[in-house]
């Protein structure tokens, strides 16, 4: 299949000036372009546009989007979702002549492109960067009642590859980590009441730019957004940090996981009461991380209704 890499993220939020005083004012988002209601934001290493946030009457998940590789990748991808009677429209935004939009079978708001106008390069103008240093977009993880199934969907017809998994004692899919780029996920399918976007992670430059966001976060007096972290998972061996930005939309800040290109790499097995798996450290995950979420918008922008989970509970080694 066509697709390279995660790529953006569309948000709905309640108020843009207040969304971009957390975005842009503490984490040092670069604001490169305004329209009517909307926002677009990206990272220092990052030549397109990877977060738009336009301000609407609630807050909610629009699109995930995924690059491709050519014209002729989201040409497959549109047979695709003919073939299979998905909802889907082609549409244009800013700086993207050409963005393929469908619902895929759970629900999930996907948005496919290949051409994009490519913005001035940052990477090396460090006089310019703020905050922690945010880099890239690097993966989107999703609540789904139906982990196994949507694993072997995305597996067979996106061609997404498993790198890591967790299972209980009688074999059953509790969560999985999927990618297309070469390191451990662009996306990744957690059990839960869904579909609903658990969080979206972008990239820093190493561990001390996690504890460097942290600091910002406490000295602008705003631990409350601090939801989980610093640490390091067991599962992806990444560090983090977790924080709820001014609607509730769940950010991981994430750096220093492997490589995982090799075709034949085998899935990492984690036990779902393996504490290690969420914290190598020890330290507790909070309830809320299991329970909350942000809804997901249809085509139409309506909000998708949710489903309850096949597996019913959550993991121990919580708070």
């Amino acid at each position: 299949m066509a697709i390279v890499r995660v790529g953006f993220l569309e948000l709905w939020v309640r108020d843009l000036e207040r969304s971009l005083e957390f975005y842009e004012g503490l984490l040092g988002f670069r604001l490169e372009h305004r329209e009517g209601h909307s926002a677009y934001l990206r990272g220092y290493e990052e030549l397109e546009w990877s977060l738009k946030l336009t301000e609407a009457p609630m807050a909610a998940v629009r699109a995930l989007g995924f690059k491709v590789d050519a014209e002729e990748g989201l040409e497959a991808l549109m047979a695709w979702a003919e073939a299979e009677g998905l909802p889907h429209r082609l549409e244009a935004d800013w700086g993207r002549p050409k963005v393929l939009r469908v619902q895929d079978p759970f629900g999930y708001p996907l948005a496919f492109y290949f051409r994009a106008e490519k913005l001035p390069r940052v990477l090396q103008d460090y006089h310019l960067h703020r905050g922690p240093g945010v880099l890239r977009i690097d993966h989107l993880n999703v609540f789904s009642p139906e982990v196994a199934e949507a694993t072997r969907y995305y597996q067979e017809r996106l061609g997404f590859r498993l790198t890591e998994y967790t299972e209980d004692e009688e074999g059953r899919l509790w969560a999985s980590w999927l990618h297309r780029k070469g390191n451990v996920h662009d996306i990744a399918f957690t059990n839960g009441e869904g579909p609903r976007l658990h969080h979206f992670a972008y990239w820093l430059p190493d561990p001390l730019a996690i504890l460097k966001a942290a600091d910002i976060l406490a000295g602008a007096r705003r631990t409350d957004q601090i939801e989980r972290g610093p640490g390091r998972h067991g599962i992806s061996n990444a560090m983090f940090l977790y924080l709820k930005d001014p609607d509730g939309h769940r950010l991981e800040l994430y750096t220093s996981d492997y490589l995982t290109v090799d075709p034949d790499l085998p899935p990492v097995r984690w036990s779902l009461n393996d504490p290690r798996r969420q914290t190598l450290w020890g330290h507790r995950t909070p309830k809320s991380w299991f329970l909350e979420g942000s809804p997901f918008l249809d085509l139409e922008g309506r909000l998708l209704p949710t489903r309850p989970s096949r597996l019913l509970g959550i993991p121990e080694h919580v708070t």
